[in-house]
Formats: C-alpha cells, sequence, structure tokens
C-alpha cells in the first residue's frame, strides 16, 4: 500500500473516533444535566450503569487512538504494512479493512 493510501485511511480512522469522543461526551453532558433536573425520584443505580458503560467506550476510544498513533509512526519510519512481531508484509486488503493492524491475519488468530 502506498503512503498516501495508508496516510488517508489513518486520518479518515482518527477523525471517525475523535467524532466518537465528542458524541459521547456531548451525551455524557447532556445526561448529566438531565439527572441534576431529575432529583431524587430517579433510580440511583441507572447512570452508575450507564457510566460504566460510558467508561467502557472511552477505554476503547483511547486504544484506537493508540493504535492509530502507533500506525502513523510506523508510517514515518517506514515500516508500515509490515508486521511488527515478524516483519512480514501485512496484505492491502488487511490494511484497507483494518489501517491500524500490527500483524499478519495468520499472527493475530494465533494470538488468540
Amino acid at each position: 500500500m502506498d503512503d498516501d493510501r495508508a496516510r488517508a485511511l489513518l486520518n479518515a480512522k482518527r477523525a471517525e473516533v475523535e467524532r466518537s469522543v465528542r458524541a459521547l461526551t456531548a451525551a455524557r453532558r447532556g445526561e448529566f444535566m438531565a439527572e441534576q433536573d431529575i432529583g431524587d425520584a430517579a433510580d440511583h443505580a441507572e447512570p452508575l450503569t450507564a457510566q460504566g458503560v460510558d467508561d467502557a467506550v472511552i477505554t476503547e476510544l483511547r486504544d484506537r487512538l493508540n493504535a492509530i498513533e502507533r500506525a502513523e509512526r510506523r508510517l514515518e519510519e517506514g515500516v508500515f504494512g509490515r508486521s511488527v512481531r515478524s516483519g512480514l508484509p501485512i496484505p492491502d486488503s488487511r490494511l484497507e479493512a483494518d489501517p491500524t493492524a500490527e500483524l499478519t491475519l495468520e499472527e493475530a488468530e494465533a494470538r488468540r
């Protein structure tokens, strides 16, 4: 895969993740304001459950951003598209599906 295509895929992936972060942040702000308006009548366990789910989503989004940053570094270093474990080439079809892929499909499956 050429560098321009890889960069475009990574930029698109970053924009997608950043949109998700903004949407989640805005939703959390809205929920917080709604909780303040409801007062004592609300089920207090529900916001805690929702917060736990939100925290898990935020952790996943941070992990995605970290993966994008690692892929961008590999691109800058000239090793994008190669397995970080073996150095074998990662097929373009895999990189098109997931431009942050760090392993070949075989290596990723063996890891499971």
